[in-house]
């Protein structure tokens, strides 16, 4: 049956709720609470905010009874004050510490939620319900927020008899589909309970009243029975030197219906409408008093659960068990300990049970929001590892977005707006040309945020872009949404995947530097027959430009030599770094050349200097060719070191239209890159409105210099980037 509760503070007895909260409130919660309240309150109350205002003060007290901090107790407050333009969030930031107005955009964040069920009698499966849940709680950056909702739609449930029959069955199925279920997934038997039969109430209306009126029928001679079980057992309890506190248990319609509903039992053939509750003060003394209670009465088989033992998945503890009791009537016992009958009745809730500005309980609630979120990859009934489901795929890893629909759709963190229109039909995917995240365009490698509702923008015609494929560029975070992309491309002209691919390859180890490569040692190296299978398979997107590129700076043919260019050396660390190793040789200073930058892993060779140690080229590099040719015995083999990666000094040029911001795009995306730049140098001709840049950036290794090329070259007005040589 519905629980019982206090009635809601209005404006007149603000300061009687106040000075009740006095006794378990800090002098600087209390105040927070009145400048909220003055905050949302007016000097001249007028008819329209009374409502508003009193139902702000109901949610409040709902908080207050959960024992919740005073920061939270706020948030139903100023959400009034928002939702009559007496506030705004501006107001709220400058007048309230921080964190009061991160909680209350929180709260206004997940008003969508309640919006995503279908309006039109579909009830959504049970993957949706799932997706609804988890998009509930990852928009919330606090866990409280999400008990804030519960709180209001608990109060929606209690004053909803003056809506109609339709609002109140789509409220009711909503609360029963989402917000019970959450309360149970946060072990907030308080609230689960009251929500369930609310519930109830609304959507089988005639088997609530048949029940509330089976329960009432036999009220008095069911409490009398009780009181009886409840002295016998407190007496045993005593006896055997057992602290214990007994009392009667009631039982809810909406557990009454469901165990009616799944065992295809009546009301008279339950055995668990008798229950009491036993609350000890240790773990053993449940075990104590679970052997008293099946001394005195026998135990029913079958009946017995050992949740202490084998805790629920939403972290419930107690021994449950159900007897014979005196009259031969069956009666169930629920024992547990203080702390446990918290966590049960309470959940998450419990951790804020504390005085205001205690610390001590911090790391244990981050540990219970930390499991939440793991318990929430598995389904009520789900028996799988969950610490294993937590690993493979947890929610801080997954990203909720809703379509246009209001259908909830999940997603690798970091994907994209074209991993989104390929979750939705690949022909939405292949048309794809751009997209609207919450009304605003944005490009198509924007990464994707919990909560955000997306538009996809298609054309009537068209393919997908090559460049989807290439990892650097960020268009797609789906292997999915990759291999439809590879598909589209793979059942495409075999000779324009040929020729696609040719051009993508020539055209990546251009810009690289990489010159002379046998592309048929290439095709060795990556495991493919031949020269043309490579190029289709780089054409359709099995094999990608990165893989190209690892296999191609392996190779270090032969160059004719060049005049040496003489530009100032750079010390690569102290000598012996491990970055570079001369076989054969002690700790020698190296340096690497300017003429070429090798990068690891490309093959290197050294050439002895006069006076400055050994200078580090690349094994294709045209002068030390030359020098190779004019004085072979200076020349010695070196290798990478096994020592941890250094950064190596690269130049890189650059050809642009010139426009207002292109210096700045290119800075910022080099130390977004985290590329550190050493030198630039840009000329910028006026007639042509071309601007030319040099730029020397430290990378880490062959992929990094990769990955930053393929980021250049996307920036607007930009042309070419490409290696100096």
């Amino acid at each position: 049956m519905v629980s019982s509760t206090r009635m809601p503070p209005n404006e007149a007895d603000f300061q009687v709720w106040l000075d009740r909260l006095a006794t378990t409130r800090s002098a600087q919660g209390l105040g927070l609470l009145a400048s909220a309240f003055e905050l949302a309150s007016s000097t001249e109350v007028d008819a329209e905010f009374c409502p508003v205002l009193a139902r702000a003060l109901a949610i409040a007290d709902i908080l207050e009874q959960l024992g919740l901090d005073a920061d939270i107790l706020a948030v139903p407050l100023l959400c009034a004050a928002l939702e009559t333009g007496r506030a705004s969030q501006d107001t709220i930031s400058k007048r309230f510490p921080p964190r009061l107005g991160d909680l209350v955009a929180d709260v206004y964040r997940l008003e969508a939620v309640g919006t995503l069920l279908p309006r039109d009698g579909l009830h959504p499966d049970s993957n949706q319900l799932e997706a609804l849940r988890k998009l509930l709680l990852s928009v919330a950056r606090d866990i409280r927020v999400v008990l804030v909702k519960l709180a209001e739609r608990l109060h929606t449930l209690r004053h909803l008899d003056g809506a109609t029959p339709e609002e109140q069955k789509r409220f009711a199925q909503e609360t029963r589909d989402i917000y019970a279920a959450l309360a149970n997934r946060l072990g907030i038997a308080q609230m689960k309970w009251e929500l369930e039969d609310l519930s109830l109430r609304y959507l089988e209306p005639d088997t609530y009243r048949t029940l509330a009126r089976s329960l009432d029928q036999r009220r008095t001679d069911r409490e009398a029975y009780i009181e009886r079980l409840v002295a016998r057992l407190q007496l045993e309890f005593e006896r055997a030197g057992i602290g214990a506190r007994v009392y009667g248990r009631a039982k809810h319609l909406f557990s009454i219906w469901r165990k009616m509903q799944r065992k295809g039992l009546r009301f008279d053939e339950l055995y668990d409408v008798r229950a009491v509750r036993v609350l000890v003060d240790s773990v053993k003394d449940c075990y104590g008093a679970l052997g008293i209670v099946h001394a005195l009465w026998t135990p029913i088989k079958r009946e017995f659960d050992d949740y202490i033992a084998n805790p629920k998945q939403n972290g419930y503890q107690s021994l449950h068990t159900a007897v014979l009791g005196p009259e031969g009537r069956t009666v169930e016992v629920q024992i547990r300990t203080q702390a446990m009958h918290e966590s049960a009745e309470l959940g998450v809730a419990a951790h804020w049970r504390y005085k205001e500005g205690d610390q001590g309980k911090h790391g244990v609630f981050e540990e219970k929001v930390a499991w939440l979120r793991q318990l929430l990859e598995t389904g009520d009934d789900g028996d799988g590892d969950l610490l294993d489901r937590f690993q493979a795929e947890a929610l801080v890893e997954r990203v909720y977005v809703v379509t246009p629909k209001g259908e909830v759709l999940d997603l690798p963190r970091g994907a994209t707006p074209l991993d989104f229109a390929y979750k939705l039909h690949s022909d939405v995917g292949h048309r794809c040309r751009g997209a609207k995240v919450d009304g605003r365009i944005v490009p198509l490698t924007y990464e994707l945020n919990n909560g955000e509702r997306i538009e996809v923008l298609t054309a009537k015609q068209g393919g997908p872009s090559r460049d989807w494929l290439n990892p650097n560029l960020g268009f797609l975070k789906s292997g999915r949404a990759r291999s439809k992309v590879r598909q589209w491309f793979r059942q495409a002209d075999q000779i324009n995947n040929t020729a696609a691919g040719r051009a993508s390859v020539e055209r990546e180890l251009a810009r690289l530097g990489l010159r002379n490569i046998s592309l048929q040692r290439v095709a060795e190296r990556l495991n493919v027959e031949s020269v043309e299978q490579l190029l289709a398979a780089v054409g359709f997107g099995d094999i990608t430009l990165p893989q190209v590129v690892g296999a191609a700076q392996e190779q270090a043919p032969a160059l004719p030599g060049e005049r040496f260019l003489h530009r100032p050396k750079r010390r690569l660390g102290d000598p012996g770094d491990g970055a570079v190793q001369v076989r054969g040789v002690g700790n020698l200073m190296t340096h690497l050349a300017q003429c070429c930058s090798p990068v690891r892993p490309e093959r290197i060779v050294g050439y002895i200097t006069l006076g400055r140690g050994v200078t580090i080229h690349r094994a294709d590099c045209r002068n030390l060719l030359n020098l190779q040719a004019r004085q072979p015995d200076r020349i010695i083999e070196v290798d990478w070191g096994l020592g941890e990666e250094g950064n190596y000094s690269v130049d890189l040029q650059i050809l642009a239209y010139d426009r207002a911001g292109l210096l700045r795009d290119i800075t910022t995306l080099l130390a977004k890159e985290e590329a550190n730049v050493i030198s630039l140098s840009t000329t910028t001709d006026s007639q042509e409105s071309m601007a030319r840049m040099q730029v020397t950036i430290e990378v880490r290794d062959m992929a990094h210099l990769a990955r930053i090329i393929d980021r250049l070259g996307q920036l607007p007005n930009v042309q070419r980037a490409n290696r100096l040589h």
